[in-house]
C-alpha cells in the first residue's frame, strides 16, 4: 500500500504540474497556497471533481455552514444575497489564486455577529418567562436559516431564554445565569474578531477539502505541528479528542490508557461547558476558541484540572457533571493489545477457559519498526493458546482504525493464504492486497465484538473475517462505514511550482482510494453488518458515515477470489443467534440500554426542549429516579461473577498473571461502598452509582457492567460447544 501512495502522489504532481504550466503571477503565499489546494482537489481526489459551478454551490453551502453551524447567524436573505453573488464562481476564483470572496463572507458573518451580541445583551435585561409552553430546536444543522432578521430574532429569543434556564436549573451554578450568558458572547465576538488572515483562509479552504468529502482535509502549519483539537497526541493531558459543535468543545474520542479513558466518566458526545484548574474557580468555556479550550485542558504531568461537562445523553442541556482529572503522560504502553482469561461456567455448570483480546488500534511505529500490532497479538495468542482457551473474543469496540499493513497481517494470523481488502484507484484500476503469511496462528472459535466506533482498518479486519465464514461477527447493526483511503500531501512540494514557498504552506489530506470487501462490496457507508446484533447506546445512524455530509457512495467491484474457511469449521450463526436473543431479551442490563436507546431516538426525532420550567424539573427528577432505582436494583442482584486473570506484554511470559476479577469480588466491594464506573453503552446514566471492583490497580480501568460483554461470552461459549460437535451417552451394562 505504501508504494500505491507513492504512486498516487507522483501522479498528482504530474497532473498539477501539466495543469499549471503557464502559472500566473501571484501576490502572497496564501494566493498560491489557495491555488495549489485547489489544483491538487481537482486533479488529485479520487473522484477527480472539477471545480466546476456544481462544486462551488457546495463549496459555498459548506463555507456557510462552517462559519455558521446551527443557522443562526446568516439569514436566509444573507445566503441567498451570497449565492447570487459567490455561487456559480467561488470554486473558480481559487483557482486564480482569488480569496476576497473568503474574506468578504468572513467580514460579512463578524458583522452578523457583532449584530446579534448587541441584541443578546438587550435581550438579557429583560425578565425571563419560564412558565411558558414554548419550545425551541435542539440541533439546527438541518434546519433552514430565518428567512429575515425577525425570524432570528424570535428563534434567539428562545435560545437564550433556553440558556437562561440551563444555567438556573444547573446543578453546577458559576455565577448569575444572564452574566454567564453575557459574558459567553461577548467571548464568542472576540474570538470571530481574533481569527486573522491567515486562519480565515485556513477555514476556507477545509471547507473546500471537505465539499469533496468528509475526510478530506487542509492542514495549516499549527494543524501538523500540533493537531490542536488532539489532545491524545500530547505528551501530558487527559487524553481526549476535542471538536467545535454548537459552540461547545463535544468530545470526539477517548485516548485508549488516557486519564479520561480510565476514569471512565468522560463519554463520546459530552460537551465541556466550564474548566477549573485544581481548585479554582470555573471559567465557562462555550463558544470560545477550541485551541483556548485545549490550552485550559492542558498542563504539567500530576496537576488536576475540573471538567463540568453536559452529558451525551442528557435529555436537558442543564444536567451537568462534574469531573476532576489529574493530567498524566498518555502512556503508549496503554494502547497496545492485551488480553483476559475468563473462567465461567457454562450452561452445565462446567468451568469454560475463554480467550478477550482487546484492540485499541491498529498500531505499527513507521520510522523504526519497534512495535507491530501484528507482532504483539502474536504473543499473546501464544499464550492463551498454551492456557487452552475454547475460544477467542477480539474486541475492536472502540478502535478506529490505523495501519493498513497490520490489518492485512493481522487478518492473516486467523486464515489461510488469500486476499484481504482490495482497494480501488479513480480510473477503476483494483489492486488486491493478500494475507502476507500463510501461516496460521489461531484456528478456534472467533467471535469480533464491534460498534458503530469501529471504523476504517477494523472494518476490513473484520470484513475478511465475515467473508471467509472464519468469525462470527457481534456488535452494532453496522460498523462506522469508512471505506475510503486518505494520503498528506505537502503543499509546498507543488506550492514550489509556482514560486517561492515555506513552512507555513501546510498540508492536504486527500481521499485517493476506496476499500473494498474481498466478496466485492465496499465498506463505505455500508460498514460491516454484525450476524449478531447486541443492543447498545452507540448503535445509532447519526454516529456514522452517513451521517457526515459530502461522503462518497456506496459501490462494488468484482468478488476476488478467495476459498471460504473449511465447511467443516461451521459457524452455526442462525443458532447462536436464537440462543442469544433469547438471553437478551431477559437481561435486566439490555432492558435498561433498550430503553435509554427509545429515550434517545425519541430525543433525536423530536428535536426540541421545553422552556418550562416545572417540566425541565420534572425530567431532571426522572433522570434521577430512573437512576437510583436502577442502582437498587442491581445490587439486589446476585450475578457471579467470573474468574477473569489480565494478560500484557509485559506478562505474557510469566508464569503467573494477574486476577482481576473473581466469584465474590462485588459482594466485597458491595459492603466497602466504593463506587466503579460502567462501560457507556451499558448504562450511561449511573456511573457514580455502581459497585464494582476493589482496590487500585488495572482492575480499575474495567467496567463491572458490560452486558455487551457478557453476552458476546455467551455466544463465544454457544460457538465452542457447537464447533465439538454432538455428544453421546452410553449406559453401562
Amino acid at each position: 500500500m505504501k508504494s500505491s501512495f507513492q504512486r498516487s502522489l507522483a501522479f498528482c504532481a504530474i497532473l498539477f504540474a501539466s495543469a499549471i504550466a503557464a502559472p500566473p503571477v501571484l501576490a502572497t503565499s496564501k494566493e498560491t497556497i489557495a491555488v495549489s489546494v485547489g489544483n491538487l482537489l481537482q486533479e488529485g481526489h479520487y473522484t477527480r471533481q472539477k471545480l466546476n459551478e456544481g462544486v462551488s454551490r457546495k463549496f459555498l453551502q459548506t463555507y456557510l455552514e462552517l462559519l455558521d453551524y446551527s443557522h443562526l447567524f446568516f439569514t436566509q436573505q444573507d445566503v441567498d444575497t451570497l449565492n447570487a453573488k459567490h455561487g456559480n464562481s467561488i470554486a473558480s476564483d481559487v483557482l486564480l489564486g482569488t480569496l476576497k470572496p473568503a474574506y468578504e463572507i468572513y467580514d460579512l458573518y463578524a458583522r452578523r455577529v457583532d449584530e446579534r451580541v448587541a441584541k443578546i445583551k438587550e435581550l438579557l435585561k429583560q425578565p425571563t418567562d419560564f412558565k411558558s409552553d414554548a419550545t425551541i430546536e435542539l440541533s439546527r444543522q438541518k434546519s433552514p436559516w430565518p428567512k429575515d432578521e425577525a425570524e432570528a430574532d424570535q428563534l434567539w429569543r428562545g435560545r437564550i431564554a433556553n440558556e437562561l434556564l440551563q444555567e438556573h436549573l444547573s446543578e453546577h451554578p458559576i455565577e448569575p445565569a444572564p452574566q454567564l450568558v453575557e459574558r459567553r458572547y461577548d467571548r464568542l465576538a472576540r474570538t470571530v474578531h481574533e481569527e486573522d488572515r491567515d486562519e480565515q483562509v485556513k477555514l476556507f479552504l477545509d471547507a473546500l477539502a471537505q465539499t469533496y468529502d468528509p475526510h478530506s482535509e487542509y492542514l495549516s502549519k499549527a494543524d501538523m505541528k500540533n493537531f490542536s483539537i488532539n489532545m491524545g497526541l500530547s505528551l501530558v493531558g487527559i487524553g481526549a479528542m476535542l471538536r467545535t459543535e454548537d459552540g461547545y468543545a463535544k468530545i470526539e474520542s477517548l485516548v485508549p490508557g488516557g486519564p479520561a479513558q480510565v476514569d471512565g466518566r468522560l463519554k463520546v458526545g459530552d460537551r465541556i461547558s466550564a474548566v477549573a484548574q485544581g481548585s479554582a474557580e470555573y471559567v465557562d468555556v462555550r463558544e470560545m476558541r477550541l485551541d483556548k479550550v485545549v490550552e485550559m485542558i492542558r498542563g504539567k504531568k500530576g496537576t488536576h484540572v475540573r471538567l463540568l461537562v453536559i452529558p451525551s445523553d442528557a435529555t436537558d442541556p442543564s444536567r451537568r457533571k462534574n469531573v476532576e482529572l489529574v493530567r498524566d503522560e498518555i502512556k503508549l504502553k496503554d494502547q497496545e493489545a492485551r488480553a483476559d482469561i475468563i473462567i465461567k461456567k457454562d450452561e452445565n455448570g462446567d468451568p469454560i477457559k475463554l480467550g478477550w483480546l482487546t484492540l485499541p488500534s491498529f498500531y505499527a511505529d513507521m520510522d523504526r519498526h519497534q512495535k507491530s500490532t501484528t507482532r504483539d497479538v502474536l504473543a499473546l495468542l501464544k499464550r492463551l493458546k498454551k492456557e487452552n482457551i475454547a475460544g477467542l473474543v477480539v474486541d475492536l469496540r472502540k478502535n478506529g482504525g490505523g495501519s493498513l499493513e497490520e490489518a492485512l497481517s493481522l487478518t492473516g494470523l486467523f486464515l489461510k493464504s488469500g486476499p484481504i481488502v482490495q482497494t480501488k484507484d479513480y480510473n477503476g484500476s483494483i489492486r488486491i492486497s493478500s494475507d502476507p503469511d500463510s501461516g496460521i496462528a489461531y484456528s478456534g472459535p472467533l467471535v469480533i465484538l464491534t460498534s458503530r466506533q469501529s471504523a476504517s482498518a477494523s472494518e476490513i479486519f473484520a470484513a475478511a473475517l465475515q467473508d471467509y465464514g472464519r468469525a462470527v461477527i457481534v456488535g452494532d447493526k453496522n460498523t462506522f462505514g469508512k471505506g475510503t483511503v486518505q494520503t498528506i500531501l505537502p503543499i509546498g512540494r507543488f506550492a514550489s511550482l509556482l514560486g517561492s514557498h515555506t513552512d507555513e504552506d501546510g498540508a492536504l489530506k486527500l481521499t485517493i482510494q476506496k476499500f473494498y470487501r474481498v466478496a466485492g462490496g465496499s465498506t463505505q457507508l455500508h460498514g460491516v453488518a454484525s450476524d449478531i446484533v447486541l443492543p447498545s447506546l452507540s448503535d445509532l445512524p447519526e454516529f456514522g458515515e452517513g451521517a457526515l455530509k459530502n461522503c462518497l457512495p456506496y459501490d462494488e467491484v468484482p468478488k476476488a477470489k478467495y476459498t471460504k474457511w473449511s465447511d467443516t469449521h461451521s459457524l452455526f450463526v442462525d443458532q447462536l443467534k436464537r440462543r442469544s436473543e433469547e438471553r437478551a431479551k431477559n437481561d435486566p442490563e439490555f432492558h435498561y440500554v433498550m430503553e435509554d436507546i427509545d429515550r434517545l431516538r425519541h430525543k433525536i426525532d423530536y428535536n426540541r426542549i421545553s422552556l418550562n420550567e416545572d417540566v425541565r424539573k420534572k425530567e431532571l427528577q426522572d433522570d434521577k429516579l430512573r437512576k437510583e432505582l436502577r442502582s437498587k436494583e442491581r445490587l439486589a442482584r446476585n450475578q457471579e461473577e467470573p474468574r477473569i486473570y489480565r494478560l500484557t506484554l509485559d506478562s505474557v511470559d510469566k508464569p503467573n498473571l494477574q486476577l482481576i476479577m473473581y466469584p465474590g469480588k462485588l459482594a466485597e466491594a458491595k459492603k466497602s461502598g466504593v463506587p466503579q464506573k460502567v462501560v457507556p453503552e451499558a448504562a450511561p446514566d449511573a456511573d457514580s452509582d455502581l459497585i464494582a471492583g476493589v482496590g487500585g490497580g488495572d482492575d480499575t480501568k474495567e467496567p463491572a457492567i458490560d452486558p455487551e460483554r457478557d453476552e458476546t461470552l455467551n455466544i463465544l461459549n454457544d460457538l465452542a460447544d457447537l464447533s465439538r460437535g454432538p455428544k453421546t451417552a452410553s449406559v453401562r451394562p
